[in-house]
């Protein structure tokens, strides 16, 4: 069943992301932060964040440039950043919450946008909701039991170590290439992160970091899901130097899901490749989600 909003709806919007006010609707309970911009007419787009992330990690650039054309809403998952509850430690309970999320604002149908482990989260949402599901874009990430999935939680605890001891932040090794472009990539990246001064989310507890992980680990060691049950049109993007996630899992997404469409993997780019080519790929979301 759907619950009422608990803030007033918003007008439409065309202010940027880093303007967009902090909401709240009641999860069976529990207290769900989002945010919302873009025009109010159509299926909205609600965005699956990736490990660790909050309202706050979202690249401003990708928002404002899909809520240019298209209704986006973020949120934070069940335990995390602003919403209340314990954080699931598996990637099926975390679709759960994300529907129940979705059903909470009344929506009938949405597109979804899955970004690393919210990609995770996409492709069971997508599987077990089909007429709530339109369409799906993928972006670093991959199927269940892909290879190298399982070690992204040992890969996620070793850089953020070495960034609490070089005071770097971890996703500038994480989520882009060593080379000279990768990293002023990444650094411009993590600048646009501060373009937001107010009503910033709070960052993840280590004890939902910790479930996180746990759920991560074992989606890596599941059997492959059947993605022949995933009937929704799915566009895939990725850099072709994952570290993370290894790009490879990118091409078998596509290989194995009915109705995807690849884009050609970014050069010089990694985990966050949607970012660091994000002139490129809001174009290419665009179109697809309108095509």
């Amino acid at each position: 069943m759907s619950t009422p909003r608990n803030s007033p709806p918003p007008s439409p919007s065309t202010s940027s992301y880093r303007n967009a006010p902090t909401r709240s609707v009641s999860v069976r309970g529990e207290t769900f932060s989002y945010r919302e911009l873009g025009p109010q007419e159509g299926v909205p787009l609600i965005l699956l964040i990736h490990l660790a992330g909050v309202l706050d990690n979202w690249d401003p650039r990708v928002v404002d440039g899909l809520a240019a054309r298209r209704r986006v809403i973020t949120f934070d998952n069940r335990g995390v950043g602003g919403s209340s509850g314990s954080t699931p430690d598996t990637i099926e309970a975390m679709a759960r919450d994300a529907v129940l999320f979705v059903r909470a604002l009344g929506f009938d149908q949405v597109d979804l946008l899955g970004l690393s482990m919210g990609g995770f989260v996409a492709q069971v949402v997508a599987a077990e909701e089909p007429r709530l599901i339109r369409k799906v874009i993928l972006a670093g990430t991959g199927p269940a039991g892909g290879p190298g999935i399982e070690k992204v939680p040992a890969l996620s605890v070793q850089a953020t170590i070495k960034g609490a001891l070089t005071r770097q932040d971890p996703k500038l090794s994480l989520f882009f290439t060593g080379t000279a472009d990768g990293r002023r990539a990444g650094l411009a990246f993590l600048e646009r992160l501060k373009e937001r001064t107010h009503d910033r989310d709070k960052e993840i507890s280590l004890s939902s970091f910790r479930a996180q992980l746990k759920a991560i680990r074992r989606w890596g060691r599941q059997a492959p899901s059947d993605l022949s049950a995933v009937h929704q049109p799915v566009l895939v993007a990725n850099g072709e130097h994952d570290r993370m996630v290894p790009s490879p899992n990118t091409l078998d997404l596509a290989a194995r899901l009915p109705r995807a469409e690849l884009v050609p993997l970014y050069p010089d780019a990694g985990h966050g490749g949607i970012f660091q080519c994000h002139e490129a790929f809001v174009p290419r979301a665009l179109e697809f989600l309108e095509s």
